[in-house]
């Protein structure tokens, strides 16, 4: 069930989305002591269509076996192996307000292969302060630290009017994957990847949604009374 790394190369954006939740779940089912699941239940379980899914896992050069589906370890290791998990991934966190203590003390991180090296303020009263036995350093520092111990992800933490001279930074340093947490949009040069993650949107899209569901609700009520 090995991929062809050249597979790997070509896997579309919307897979690759696809794929932590796989993991997730192969990965919960794997502690449950399930040895093998079919790509219907694999399916049912993340929540796709179980067409979707083996299209998917095929990117990966795995399609399963007949009348036996998927080798739960197997396939995760597939699946970790395309994601690159199964590498050491150094993190630097930008801005230690709320968000970024909490993002730096995560445990979870070190179990994925991601390892944080690097944690900057501006904040002269943060200078030194330690999180995780690791201590808080100017961003002008970040340069220098990145030569001697190479960051390869940025995680910007910072307010939105911080974000852009952030990302600067970082891709001034070298650094050309970067996750995003400010509520703003960044400009960068081609060959680096950003991915962003804005709570406030979420939230207004599940707001939205809730908001439907109280109305499709009333406008049920509303029928029962008027019969």
């Amino acid at each position: 069930m090995s991929a062809d790394p050249a597979l790997r190369r070509e896997i579309p954006d919307a897979t690759v989305a696809r794929l932590p939740e796989y993991l997730r779940t192969l990965s919960r089912l794997a502690e449950d002591g399930v040895l093998s699941v079919s790509s219907e239940e694999l399916a049912a379980e993340v929540g796709v269509r179980s067409a979707q899914l083996r299209k998917d896992l095929s990117h990966l050069g795995s399609y399963g076996v007949r009348g036996v589906g998927y080798d739960v370890e197997t396939l995760a290791l597939e699946i970790s192996r395309a994601l690159g998990l199964t590498e050491d991934w150094p993190v630097a966190i930008v801005g230690m307000g709320n968000l970024g203590h909490a993002l730096a003390s995560y445990s979870g991180f070190v179990t994925k292969g991601f390892r944080i090296v690097g944690l900057y303020d501006d904040d002269p009263a943060l200078t030194d302060e330690r999180i995780v036995g690791i201590a808080i350093r100017p961003l002008a520092e970040l340069s220098a630290d990145h030569a001697v111990d190479p960051i390869a992800i940025g995680v910007i933490a910072t307010p939105a009017p911080a974000a852009q001279a952030v990302c600067d930074a970082l891709v001034g340093a070298g650094i050309s994957s970067i996750l995003n947490f400010a509520p703003a949009v960044l400009s960068v040069p081609s060959g680096v990847d950003v991915r962003r993650v804005d709570l406030s949107t979420e939230l207004q899209i599940l707001a939205f949604h809730a908001q439907r569901k109280s109305l499709a609700a009333g406008d049920l009520q509303s029928a029962v009374v008027a019969q």
